[in-house]
């Protein structure tokens, strides 16, 4: 038995929000829709992960969710011309990451991330 995939479930009624900022914003691609749920799913092929701490690193807060992108500037600069706030960074952080805080439209916090070389 191995776990396939974790998937985080938000409640909302206003999908359409989150098709704009996942989706049209993000960049991620809309993988099931029933009506009563869309899953947005991204290109990677990542094995399945869960974190859980007491801060965010660097001393932020906790994010709830956690987003690795393959052109941090990109995706930076998409979301500030879209309005929306910068919460934390971008910084480049001592674990060799460059990223940055945004809320998406449920007030959830997103650390937007991008592994650097070496």
């Amino acid at each position: 038995m191995g776990v396939l995939r974790i998937v985080p479930n938000i409640a909302t009624d206003r999908v359409d929000e989150a098709r704009r900022f996942y989706g049209e914003l993000l960049g991620l691609e809309v993988g099931m829709d029933h009506g009563w749920i869309v899953t947005f799913v991204g290109a990677g092929a990542a094995a399945p992960q869960i974190s859980f701490a007491h801060e965010g690193g660097s001393g932020t807060p906790v994010p709830d969710l956690s987003i690795e992108v393959d052109d941090l500037d990109a995706v930076y600069d998409r979301l500030l011309h879209a309005g929306i706030a910068i919460e934390y960074g971008p910084a480049t952080e001592p674990w060799g990451v460059r990223r940055f805080f945004v809320r998406d439209p449920f007030a959830r916090l997103v650390n937007i991330l991008q592994h650097q070389p070496g």
